[in-house]
């Protein structure tokens, strides 16, 4: 238990400590808020923190920090860290940063956030695979919930009427403004789970079970460790208890309904957190179910339903059914909503008429019922189709900009090694001059210097022709002609300012080396000499 509480204690100091730096980092300030700016009664609405703070919770969700965790405990402590880490340092971070990027920019959808800064093109590609991407997750989530209900309910109340019961409240949840449902519901829900988790903690400290801790080893404790290493099985399986991109899809929702960018902080980063916090204890509470059951059983809602009747009694039970599943319903209709408006940032379409709404969300349900048909008929092929989103929404698609660095520098160099190779250099033959130098004569401020320069001078007319002054020093030359002047700059100017010097003149400029360089005034031209003496 030493090592689960430290991994309870770094989470929640990891908010107040690193949260606080990513929140500096980013800068929030006091600008008014989309969801005062743009309010238009059904997407920019003003909520309390609270309520979006609970929905945002239950976006993000959802089963994700509870079956994830579950199936991650089977790896061992080394999932604590992922947890602990990935929450702190990635997904929080992540969910910080597209939450208030989309708040910062009108409360723009991904594709919209990503096409402002990687161009139009990738712009266009996360648009299409985005919006399949959440008619899919809308879809998958109405058969299992469905299912689970059909269970629990007399037979006349099958998996059908459940479909359409199901569907028809995400119909609803996407057309109504999010403060008629979504603002209602959500909250309770989120209380359920957090209560859930919190009943479970409590109990983990009650029953105290000798749980591992890091210093036993992080090695792999899974029953078939060879077939699935740590890495990457278990950061697949603990995703959303640590980082999803799917919630940068969700960040956008919340962002539209902020009156204060610095509610930033406990909202979006907050809410990754506290999912961290529920994921943490249900890999604690599998942890202790696997060690005395056994890591036999491979379905997580049946582990959740024994550990929460065990410790939780019948209110637990209820709150496990609650939570297995309204946590799926409520992914599946934030995903529809996501959907539309990505579509509606796409098309430029405003969303405050229901039938401007209806327009967007017609063909979208028709595309989803299809599936759903279709996931019905043939569940092999439905599932074949999800894997393969799932993939690419998991796979790294783009390209780290240090490499495209390294990239075009191999192909610079190689270009200039090419370029080397043929280039062909052209030879200029020099042709001598006979001009005649406008000067018959050259003083030391001709600056000729070596025998170069005085052949030079002589072949062009000059018949005079005297060494520069570093070479043969000639007395009281003048050095330096500046318009500068310190009698002006001290008000002593005869000319434009009538003054007097206290001083008798000569002055001199005297260095550090104790050289002298007298000072001789050309009031005719405006002009401070400096001489050597």
């Amino acid at each position: 238990m030493i090592t689960f509480t430290l991994c309870l204690l770094a989470l929640i100091a990891g908010y107040f400590i690193y949260g606080r730096f990513i929140e500096r980092v980013f800068g929030p300030d006091d600008r008014k808020t989309p969801a005062l700016t743009k309010a238009d009664g059904v997407d920019y609405i003003p909520l309390p923190t609270w309520k979006i703070f609970m929905i945002q919770f239950l976006n993000i969700a959802g089963l994700g920090p509870i079956f994830g965790a579950i199936m991650g405990a089977k790896f061992g402590t080394a999932s604590y860290l992922w947890i602990v880490l990935g929450s702190i340092f990635v997904g929080a971070v992540h969910d910080y940063l597209a939450g208030m990027l989309s708040l910062r920019h009108d409360g723009e959808s991904l594709p919209e956030i990503i096409g402002r800064y990687l161009g139009l093109t990738t712009k266009q590609v996360m648009r299409g695979f985005t919006v399949i991407l959440m008619i899919l997750v809308g879809a998958v989530f109405v058969a299992g919930p469905a299912g689970l209900l059909a269970k629990l309910t007399p037979d006349s109340l099958d998996t059908t009427f459940w479909i359409i019961v199901v569907f028809a409240y995400y119909i609803f949840a996407t057309l109504l403004p999010v403060d008629k449902i979504i603002g209602k519901i959500y909250p309770l829900f989120a209380v359920a789970l957090l209560f859930m988790a919190v009943g479970i903690l409590v109990m983990l400290y009650v029953n105290h079970p000798a749980l591992p801790e890091i210093w036993d080893g992080l090695q792999n404790t899974h029953p078939d460790a060879v077939a699935l290493p740590i890495f990457p099985i278990m950061f697949v399986s603990i995703a959303c208890g640590a980082i999803s991109g799917f919630h940068a899809t969700q960040s956008p929702l919340m962002a539209r309904c902020m009156t204060s960018e610095r509610h930033g902080r406990p909202v979006f980063y907050g809410a990754m957190i506290t999912e961290g916090i529920v994921a943490l204890i249900w890999a604690a509470a599998a942890t202790y179910f696997f060690h005395e059951n056994g890591m036999g059983e491979t379905n997580a809602s049946i582990i959740v339903d024994a550990i929460t009747k065990d410790w939780l009694g019948a209110v637990g039970g209820v709150l496990a059914i609650l939570g297995v599943i309204a946590a799926p319903i409520t992914s599946g209709d934030t995903a529809f909503r996501s959907a539309r408006l990505i579509v509606a940032d796409f098309l430029g379409m405003e969303q405050k008429s229901m039938r401007r709404r209806l327009y967007i969300c017609i063909p979208m349900f028709l595309v989803a019922i299809s599936l759903l048909l279709y996931s019905l008929r043939d569940k092999d092929g439905f599932d074949m189709i999800w894997r393969y989103f799932a993939w690419a929404m998991s796979h790294n698609w783009f390209i780290p900009a240090s490499v495209i660095a390294d990239w075009r520098r191999q192909v610079t160099d190689r270009l200039i090694a090419a370029r080397r190779i043929t280039y062909r250099r052209e030879l200029h033959v020099w042709k001598p001059t006979r001009h005649c130098f406008p000067m018959t004569s050259l003083t030391y401020l001709g600056n000729v210097m070596n025998t170069s320069a005085r052949s030079f001078y002589l072949e062009h007319g000059v018949v005079s022709v005297e060494p520069a002054y570093e070479k043969q020093a000639v007395p009281e030359a003048v050095l330096m002609f500046c318009k500068h002047c310190l009698r002006y700059s001290m008000g002593w100017c005869p000319t434009h300012q009538k003054g007097h010097s206290p001083y008798r003149e000569p002055y001199y400029l005297v260095g550090t080396d104790g050289k002298r360089f007298r000072l001789t005034f050309d009031c005719k031209n405006c002009q401070m000499k400096v001489s050597g003496e």
